[in-house]
This record gives C-alpha cells, sequence and structure tokens, in this order.
C-alpha cells in the first residue's frame, strides 16, 4: 500500500496542517495529537504526487505502523525471493510491449534491448527534466488543493492558473484560503512555475 512512497508527507484535520515527514513518523504524530474517533478525519498526502494515503488507525501505534509496512515486499528476517534482472543494482523487470520492428531495431543495438531502452530513458530524462518537473508539480499541487480546496472560493481559477503558468493569480487566490492550506499548496506549486 505506502512501498512507493519515499519522501514527505503532509497531514491536514480539517484545514490545519498536523505536520509533514516520513510517513512513519507522521502518524506517530498525528497519533499522539489526536484521539482515535478524530483520527479518522484526517487527510495524509504523499508531497512528491499529491495522492491520498489512507491509514487503518485502529489500535495502538504499533498495530497502526505494523499495516503499514504490512504491504512491504521484505519483511525482517523473510528476505523477498530472488527474480530475474539484477536486484541489487535496483534493477526491475517489468513487461513492455512493443511493435516487432521496434524490438528488431532494440534487439540490433550494441548491448541488447536492455541497454538500448536504458540509454533511450536516460536521454529523455535529461532533455525533458524541466518539463516533467513542472508537470509533476502541478499534478501534485492539483491533487491537493482539489481535496483540500476543491469547495472553497477560487478553487478552479487557482487550478487555471496553476496550470497555465500563471504564479501571481495562483498565489493570490491561494492567500484567500485557510491559512495551512494556502500555505501548502503554494509550497507544492512553487516548483510548477520555474
Amino acid at each position: 500500500m505506502t512501498d512507493d512512497i519515499q519522501g514527505s508527507c503532509s497531514a491536514f484535520h480539517q484545514s490545519r496542517c498536523l505536520g509533514s515527514g516520513p510517513l512513519p513518523q507522521l502518524a506517530r504524530q498525528v497519533m499522539e495529537l489526536l484521539p482515535g474517533c478524530e483520527r479518522e478525519q484526517v487527510l495524509i498526502f504523499d508531497d512528491q504526487s499529491g495522492k491520498q494515503i489512507d491509514l487503518d488507525w485502529r489500535g495502538s501505534s504499533e498495530e497502526v505502523l505494523a499495516r503499514l509496512y504490512s504491504g512491504a515486499s521484505v519483511t525482517p528476517g523473510h528476505p523477498a525471493a530472488r527474480g530475474r534482472g539484477r536486484p541489487r543494482l535496483g534493477v526491475v523487470s517489468r513487461e513492455i510491449t512493443l511493435l516487432p520492428r521496434h524490438w528488431a531495431w532494440l534487439n540490433a543495438q550494441p548491448g541488447g534491448a536492455s541497454v538500448a531502452l536504458r540509454k533511450l530513458v536516460e536521454d529523455a530524462r535529461r532533455q525533458n527534466g524541466m518539463q516533467d518537473r513542472v508537470r509533476q508539480a502541478q499534478e501534485a499541487c492539483y491533487g491537493f488543493i482539489t481535496a483540500m480546496a476543491g469547495n472553497l472560493p477560487g478553487f478552479e481559477e487557482a487550478a487555471r492558473a496553476l496550470f497555465a503558468g500563471r504564479q501571481d493569480k495562483f498565489e493570490t487566490v491561494a492567500a484567500s484560503w485557510p491559512q495551512d492550506i494556502g500555505n501548502h499548496a503554494r509550497q507544492l506549486a512553487a516548483a510548477a512555475f520555474p
């Protein structure tokens, strides 16, 4: 459930930011701040993607954290099954679908299809790095504001400004929202306005 969350997350209760940080630390913080029934109203966001993270708040902090890691591929004392590729180097085997002419071209490249694909991906990342960061920031911010400010005045205007690259307009609208929501929205949107 949470294996792909590597960076910072932020927790909100109504319009108040309870904190930001790594998910396990943030979960402990929420449990210390709020009684059980109020935790169900907490919204946690992955700051990198803007996606919401659902936690099962039942039980002790140890039980909540144990469930948090229950979906992990490796548990202490039980290493993951060894698969194809070079997992120690971070190489992951996945399936892709290409036309026969694409496979023929890839297989004819020095080092074969895998090496050629890695080179193509790295070249694309270098060439499109800024565009990718802007798009990712827009999507993360939009995910957050949709959940937290979707019913607030100016939401549509802020969303249009976000995707049009109009930082001044976005910040003006976000400043009219509750302080923690507006501040977090502006923080997430910062990379969307190069």
